[in-house]
């Protein structure tokens, strides 16, 4: 059996017999794998701790029919460690790895998807803009590169130079009045301004957006927008996103920016270490 070694990010996990563990992994090269953790549920488990969902760990495994196994993990980022002390921080990172996961097809390499998801759980750890911009950021970009991007300004159908005041879920963002259906929302113009900026990375544009007065409002209408679309393009519920309380999330994590951008959400990051084989 082929052995090889990658980064990966621990999307999930579930039990497997009374100690051992499946780990469905997203690595920088392989792509998506799902690997047995042999004995990680054991207290003296080498390296139980190394693979739990948000982890960026570098992987030795051995390549099998259904299942690779999994014999050594060095923890390349504990992002999960940090996240885990604020809740609503481990909700928003349980969010991304669910939809990293259903994004990227068993056996698919996307090295985009890896450093997308490797950036936003970096930025979420550091804490320093409000989880639910960065989890809707990561989400559009995340969507963007699987194919299924979101029009926030130009007409989803036709292209029609934009900015436009309506917005179609199935047609996939902003429509023009041509183009307008039954069933189209209004959302305000501030939240097409934001959905565009969060989906270009555009940070300075979000920051201009927070402190106003309907802040908290854009917050609400965009993250609905954002998970609408979500849903409705993939075709599957994200269940982690309904354990999210986003009033409470508002209360703690008021309406403003740092003076930096969260650069590590930067699709083109390098890889969490540079020690990592084959990098």
């Amino acid at each position: 059996m082929p052995l090889y070694r990658d980064a990966a990010i621990v999307l999930r996990t579930h039990p497997l017999g009374e100690a051992d563990r499946i780990v469905t992994l997203l690595g920088h090269q392989r792509g998506k794998v799902r690997a047995v953790a042999k004995g990680v549920r054991r207290t003296r488990s080498r390296f139980g701790a190394r693979l739990e969902p948000a982890m960026v760990v570098d992987v030795q495994c051995y390549e099998g029919r259904t299942l690779d196994t999994i014999t050594q993990a060095e923890g390349l980022a504990a992002y999960g460690e940090a996240i885990a002390r604020d809740y609503p921080r481990w909700v928003c990172s349980t969010v991304m790895c669910e939809t990293a996961d259903s994004l990227v097809d068993e056996g698919e390499t996307s090295p985009q998807q890896f450093r997308l998801l490797a950036g936003a759980l970096s930025a979420l750890a550091v804490g320093q803009w409000p989880a639910d911009l960065l989890l809707d950021g990561y989400l559009l970009r995340a969507m963007a590169i699987a194919g299924w991007p979101m029009m926030a300004r130009d007409c989803a159908r036709c292209g029609a130079p934009g900015p436009h005041r309506a917005f179609h879920v199935a047609a996939g963002g902003a429509v023009c009045p041509s183009c307008r259906t039954a069933g189209a929302e209004a959302p305000h113009p501030d939240s097409f301004t934001m959905l565009h900026a969060l989906g270009e990375s555009d940070w300075g544009t979000v920051r201009g957006l927070l402190g106003g007065a309907r802040s908290d409002a854009c917050r609400r209408e965009v993250h609905s927008l954002v998970t609408g679309h979500v849903q409705w393009h993939t075709e599957r519920n994200v269940r982690s996103v309904r354990h999210l309380d986003l009033e409470d999330l508002l209360s703690r994590e008021p309406s403003s920016g740092p003076a930096a951008a969260p650069d590590q959400t930067a699709p083109d990051q390098p890889v969490p270490s540079h020690t990592t084989p084959g990098a």
